[in-house]
C-alpha cells in the first residue's frame, strides 16, 4: 500500500509512520483553512459497488456510475493517475485525469489526498488496454481524511496482538479477515434459517441473573444499584429456555452471548456465542439427527460442499457421524473396561495404572474415572464428526437417566478434529430428581470454592413442578463452528473484538 516499491526496514517504517501522521494533520489543517474540511460532509450518493461494476460490465460499459471507498493505491503519471479504491465489496481501479476532473481538483488529488482517505467519485465504466475493468473519473472528492498512515505494503499487518486490538485496521489491510466475518454472518443466517424452517421459535432470555448456580463455570459478578443486589452475567441460556418449554413454546432456540470468568486459549474466550435448542417430545437421538442435518446443510450452503478442509484435514459432513458410547470409546482407545470394574476402588486403581489423573482423588467413583480416561485418551483421537453418548450421571446434572442403567444419562457430546463442538440431552424433567442433583452440585462447588455464592435455582424447580414434557435439548458453540468453516486456527480469528489485556 505504498506509492513506491522501495523496501523499508522496521525502524524506517516506524519513522515513516510518525512523519506521515504529522504531514496528514497539516494537510487537514490546510483543507480546513480553505473551507474544504472533509469531516463536515454528511452524505454521498453511491449508485454502485465495485462488485456491481465488475459483475455487470457489459451493461454498464460507457455509463456513469457513482462509487465511494478508501484510496488504497495511487500511481501518479503527470496529468493522469491510476488508483484503486476499496469499498465493502472489494477493490476497483479508477483513472483520474486532469482534463476530466479539472485542474484544481486534480492538483488537490495529487497534493492533499493520501492512501487511506475515503473518497467519492463519479465517472464512466471502461476497460483498460490490459483488460482491467475501471472507472474513468469525471469528478472526485474527499469524504474523510485518514490521519494515520496505513501499514506499508512490505510489512503489512501480521502481528496478531495488533490485529486483534485494532480489528478496524486489520479489516482494511487484510481482505481475508473481512471474508471470515462475512462468512460468519452467512453461517448465523443459515443456522437461523435451518431452525426456523423446522418450526423453532427464536427467543431472548436474560443476560443478567440474580443467582450464581452450581455449575462448574465461574460467572462474572456485577452490582445492580437500584435493586441493591449482586447479579451475574449468564453462563448458559438453558434454564430459562426450559421454562419456555414448560410454558408451552414447544420448539425454541436462542442465539445467546455467554460469559464465563475463565482462562483463554485457541478454543476459549471469556465471552462467546452459543445456540441452544429445545424440542418438546424429543430425545437425545432426535438431537443427533438434528445436529447431523444442520451441520451438513450449513456446510453446503456456506462452503458449497459437505467436505471441508480444516488445518490440513478433510472433514466429511456428508457421511453419517460415528456413534460410540463413552464406555465403548474408552475401551476402544485405552483398553479400560468400565463393565469389568467391580468397585470404585478398582476403577481408581485402573486410572492409576494408566497414569490418568482423576481430580476427585480418593472420592472418585467409577463414573469419575470413566470421564477422566475419556479426557486423557479419547477426545483428541476423534477427528471425523463423532457422537459420544451415554455419559455418567456424575457430570450430567441436567440430563435424564437411562431407564435401564441409572448410573448413566441420556446425554451426548459431538467431537470434530479432537475438540468438543456441542452438548445435548434428553432433558431431565423430574423436579424431585433435579433438585437433588442441584443440591449435590451446589455442595460440591462450595467445597471447591468456599467463598462462592452458589445456590439452587428454586424458580426453575418450581417451573418443573408445573410439568415439563419429555424434551430434547442441544447447545453448541457458534464460534467453534465458524472456526471450522473458515479454517481458522484460533477463536480470536472469528471474534471481531476478542478479549485482550489492556496495554499499560
Amino acid at each position: 500500500m505504498q506509492e513506491n516499491n522501495t523496501p523499508l526496514t522496521e525502524a524506517e517504517e516506524a519513522e515513516r509512520l510518525a512523519e506521515q501522521a504529522v504531514i496528514r494533520r497539516e494537510k487537514l489543517q490546510k483543507l480546513s483553512d480553505e473551507g474544504n474540511n472533509p469531516f463536515v460532509k454528511v452524505k454521498y450518493n453511491v449508485t454502485h459497488s465495485s462488485a456491481d461494476v465488475k459483475e455487470n460490465f457489459e451493461k454498464l460499459e460507457g455509463k456513469e456510475v457513482s462509487l465511494a471507498g478508501r484510496l488504497m493505491s495511487r500511481r501518479i503519471m503527470g496529468k493522469a493517475s491510476f488508483s484503486h479504491i476499496q469499498d465493502g465489496a472489494g477493490l476497483i481501479q479508477i483513472y483520474v485525469k486532469r482534463d476530466d476532473v479539472g485542474e484544481e481538483d486534480y492538483a488537490a488529488f495529487k497534493k492533499d489526498y493520501d492512501l487511506g482517505d475515503i473518497v467519492g467519485l463519479k465517472g464512466f465504466v471502461f476497460k483498460t488496454q490490459t483488460g482491467e475493468i475501471s472507472v474513468h473519473c469525471t469528478h472526485i472528492e474527499m469524504l474523510s481524511k485518514c490521519l494515520r498512515p496505513l501499514p506499508e505494503k512490505q510489512h503489512g499487518l501480521k502481528d496478531p496482538d495488533i490485529r486483534y486490538r485494532q480489528r478496524d485496521l486489520d479489516l482494511i489491510v487484510n481482505p481475508e479477515v473481512k471474508n471470515a466475518f462475512v462468512k460468519r454472518s452467512q453461517i448465523l443466517k443459515e443456522l437461523r434459517s435451518f431452525l426456523d424452517s423446522r418450526g423453532f421459535l427464536e427467543v431472548d432470555t436474560p443476560v443478567l441473573t440474580t443467582l450464581e448456580i452450581g455449575a462448574a463455570a465461574r460467572p462474572f459478578k456485577t452490582r445492580h444499584n437500584a435493586l441493591d443486589i449482586d447479579m451475574y452475567l449468564r453462563i448458559e441460556t438453558e434454564l430459562y429456555l426450559k421454562r419456555c418449554i414448560v410454558g408451552g413454546l414447544e420448539r425454541v432456540y436462542e442465539v445467546g452471548r455467554i460469559f464465563r470468568n475463565e482462562g483463554m486459549d485457541a478454543f476459549h474466550n471469556p465471552e462467546f456465542t452459543t445456540i441452544e435448542v429445545y424440542q418438546s417430545y424429543a430425545d437425545y437421538f432426535d438431537m443427533m439427527e438434528l445436529v447431523e442435518d444442520m451441520y451438513r446443510t450449513v456446510a453446503r450452503k456456506v462452503c458449497g460442499t459437505d467436505k471441508i478442509n480444516y488445518q490440513g484435514t478433510e472433514i466429511d459432513f456428508g457421511s453419517p457421524f460415528a456413534r460410540l458410547t463413552m464406555k465403548e470409546a474408552v475401551k476402544k482407545y485405552c483398553g479400560a473396561d468400565y463393565d469389568s470394574w467391580k468397585s470404585d476402588e478398582e476403577a481408581r486403581a485402573c486410572a492409576k495404572a494408566l497414569h490418568a489423573e482423576v481430580k476427585e482423588g480418593e472420592t472418585a467413583t467409577k463414573g469419575h474415572v470413566l470421564i477422566a480416561l475419556f479426557d486423557a485418551f479419547v477426545e483428541d483421537k476423534l477427528v471425523q464428526p463423532t457422537f459420544i453418548y451415554d455419559y455418567p450421571v456424575e457430570n450430567s446434572p441436567l440430563a435424564k437417566r437411562k431407564e435401564n442403567d441409572p448410573l448413566f444419562t441420556q446425554r451426548f457430546e459431538y467431537f470434530i478434529c479432537g475438540h468438543e463442538f456441542g452438548n445435548a440431552f434428553s432433558e431431565l424433567n423430574d423436579p424431585i430428581d433435579q433438585k437433588q442433583r442441584f443440591v449435590k452440585q451446589v455442595e460440591e462447588k462450595r467445597r471447591q470454592e468456599p467463598n462462592c455464592n452458589a445456590q439452587v435455582d428454586e424458580e426453575f424447580i418450581t417451573a418443573l413442578e408445573y410439568g415439563m414434557p419429555p424434551t430434547g435439548g442441544l447447545g453448541f458453540g457458534v464460534d467453534r463452528l465458524v472456526m471450522l468453516l473458515t479454517d481458522s486456527p484460533t477463536i480470536r480469528d472469528v471474534l471481531l473484538f476478542p478479549t485482550m489485556k489492556p496495554k499499560k
